[in-house]
């Protein structure tokens, strides 16, 4: 008797706009992608990536009504929708479909493990716990029901965590304190940073990087010695739960896809990132050439201001920018950084890499179907 595997198939897709469906939509209907197989979509829409954000929502509110048009309402809250907003520089806005399938393997397995895709979604954050061990331990819990749903049983096997989290607004603020309660900062746009650190930490929790009762809660956002190697986190308005989606390799799977990762030490520390490729079968000394850069299906990374204030002891200004987040400013620098790299802009670089890395650089996956 086959053996029932799971196969999964990545679909990197442009976007026009915030709104624009239209790519899935034509995927869909020509056949290449099945609705009711989609685990998750990441998407980089053309915002500014801080609290009033609203191309994220408007993404979501459109994939929604797409996928409502084939699949049931239940399954399309089951997708992970992860926007991140915010492509400054030639980032190009796309996204990226994670679909799974069923696959009956009549033939010798080529690959000893494929790539997994997971996904859970936590309870309602209380916002006085956000940014604080009880988000920590949340998002733990979470990671750990993903990859459950990855069927990946050993840690070392994850590569990449993409977690959507809740940040506050002085609306959520104010209902805290109406119930005597405070939240760990008051102010709105530091409160993505201290919900993606907090979550961040709950992914090296979950992965066994970090223990939690080494952990308290003036250590984050301040503690940045502390953090993972493979969570990707990115605040928004749009929710106030976690989504989360769990990307490794596992034997449950087939397919010639794989991931790797590696961690960039600072905003232009490249050569971890042309290691994971090397790793995966692409070996180039330069630039990835075109006819490999087809076998490239997906490029994750976190880009992070360093707070010394200085690259590689070289005065940045992107932290006393007043008109412009640092953010953005990273994200468009590691943009270029790994556009050199890649030889393509529609990458999936996320801005506020809080506990995501060491201070100043980020965490790199790759997604490359093998030869």
């Amino acid at each position: 008797m086959p053996t029932t595997l799971r196969r999964a198939h990545i679909h990197r897709l442009p976007m026009r706009s915030p709104d624009d469906v239209g790519a899935l939509e034509a995927a869909i209907a020509q056949g290449d992608i099945d609705p009711a197989g989609i685990v998750a979509i990441l998407g980089k829409t053309e915002g500014n990536g801080c609290v009033n954000d609203f191309t994220r929502a408007f993404a979501v509110r459109s994939l929604e009504a797409l996928l409502g048009r084939h699949v049931s309402a239940d399954a399309v809250r089951q997708i992970a929708m992860v926007m991140s907003g915010g492509t400054e520089g030639a980032l190009s806005p796309h996204m990226i479909v994670f679909e799974a399938r069923g696959d009956d393997e009549a033939q010798p397995r080529t690959f000893a493990k494929s790539l997994a895709l997971g996904r859970a979604r936590t309870p309602v954050l209380a916002g006085e716990d956000l940014g604080r061990l009880a988000q920590v331990a949340q998002v733990a819990a979470g990671v750990r029901t993903a990859m459950a749903d990855a069927g990946i049983d050993d840690a070392g096997d994850v590569h990449y965590v993409q977690l959507k989290c809740p940040l506050l607004t002085m609306e959520r603020i104010e209902a805290v304190e109406a119930r005597g309660l405070r939240t760990a900062v008051r102010d709105t746009l530091k409160s993505m940073g201290f919900s993606r650190g907090a979550s961040a930490l709950g992914v090296g929790v979950a992965l066994g990087e970090l223990q939690l009762s080494d952990l308290s809660d003036a250590m984050i956002c301040s503690d940045y010695g502390r953090y993972s190697e493979r969570a990707a986190t990115s605040g928004g308005v749009e929710l106030l739960d976690h989504e989360i989606v769990v990307a490794g390799m596992s034997a449950g799977w087939t397919g010639p896809l794989a991931i790797d990762h590696a961690v960039m030490r600072d905003a232009i520390d490249i050569e971890p990132a042309r290691a994971a490729l090397a790793r995966l079968g692409i070996d180039v000394p330069g630039q990835v050439p075109a006819a490999a850069r087809d076998r490239i299906a997906a490029v994750l990374a976190k880009a992070e201001a360093a707070q010394s204030g200085k690259v590689r002891d070289r005065r940045h200004i992107m932290l006393d920018d007043s008109d412009v987040s640092s953010t953005r400013h990273a994200r468009a620098f590691v943009g270029g950084a790994l556009a050199g790299l890649f030889g393509f802009t529609d990458l999936f670089v996320s801005g506020g890499a809080e506990h995501q890395g060491p201070d100043g650089g980020g965490p790199i996956a790759i997604i490359v179907e093998r030869a």
